[in-house]
């Protein structure tokens, strides 16, 4: 039974939520390997992604392509899934890794850079697949994108929430849908409201505020399924643009607030 307060699930989607969100876990984690190798690693992850949702359209008796209704509930459940799963390093996990970032805005220029590199991989190996003679595969690799992207970017939101000082209270869960709810509104909101994290708990709205931005994210990266490297490149050149212009957009928002606690940059360096 579904929780109060929370809608029940669609009836008829195929179920396998755990592989599919521990796959989109790893591919979030890989945001800081700018390698070769590893980029080689993203493309796999991502082909691997597409055949967890395609074996499972077809155990649930849909195709992506013949239903765009259901695939849209469909992708829609599965990044609300693994949502809460993304790992999110705290701020003093980030300035030890990142010993020689100074400052946010030092820190913020890491993580935004690779996230763009991630991005730019997880768009380039889905074009990629265009080249390939299985066309009915073609929408269920896009669609294997949209959630590789989504999870790189939803990752890259909650840290530079920690980074400019403004992580909202509340359980992990909580900040992870309110997290979601910025990356489909594509701004920073203010989560330091009381009750913000439990009207953007995992809701009827946020269901249909996330599936209109996988619905136009979709749209923008139909172009990715050009014939030959044609694709790749498209693709690439999307993911970079838009995981870069929504990182500028939530960083000169975050940046224009003011931090609830003045000395969160010293604590978590100490």
């Amino acid at each position: 039974m579904a929780p109060i307060g929370e809608p029940k699930r669609p009836e008829g989607l195929p179920e396998d939520p755990d592989e599919i969100a521990a796959e989109l876990a790893r591919i979030a984690a890989e945001v800081e390997e700018p390698d070769d190798a590893s980029r080689g690693g993203t493309a796999r992850r991502v082909r691997a992604l597409a055949r967890r949702l395609g074996n499972g359209l077809a155990r649930g008796g849909h195709r992506f392509g013949a239903g765009p209704r259901t695939g849209l509930r469909l992708l829609t459940e599965r990044l609300l899934d693994a949502a809460p799963r993304i790992p999110v390093r705290s701020l003093a996990t980030l300035r030890a890794q990142h010993p020689g970032a100074r400052t946010p805005e030092e820190l913020a220029d890491l993580l935004i850079a690779g996230s763009v590199r991630a991005s730019t991989a997880v768009g380039a190996s889905a074009g990629a697949v265009a080249m390939m003679p299985v066309p009915l595969a073609m929408p269920v690799e896009l669609a294997s994108e949209l959630l590789a992207s989504a999870a790189i970017e939803l990752k890259l939101i909650a840290e530079l929430y920690a980074v400019y000082g403004q992580v909202p209270e509340g359980s992990a869960r909580q900040r992870s849908y309110a997290y979601l709810a910025v990356w489909s509104e594509g701004r920073a909101l203010d989560l330091t409201r009381p009750g913000t994290l439990l009207a953007l708990n995992r809701s009827a709205a946020l269901r249909r505020q996330v599936s209109r931005r996988l619905m136009r994210s979709g749209l923008r990266k139909l172009p990715t399924l050009a014939p030959l490297l044609a694709g790749a490149v498209i693709g690439a050149r999307v993911n970079r643009k838009d995981t870069l212009r929504l990182a500028t957009t939530v960083r000169e928002e975050l940046r224009g607030r003011r931090p609830a606690d003045p000395g969160y940059w010293d604590a978590a360096g100490a």
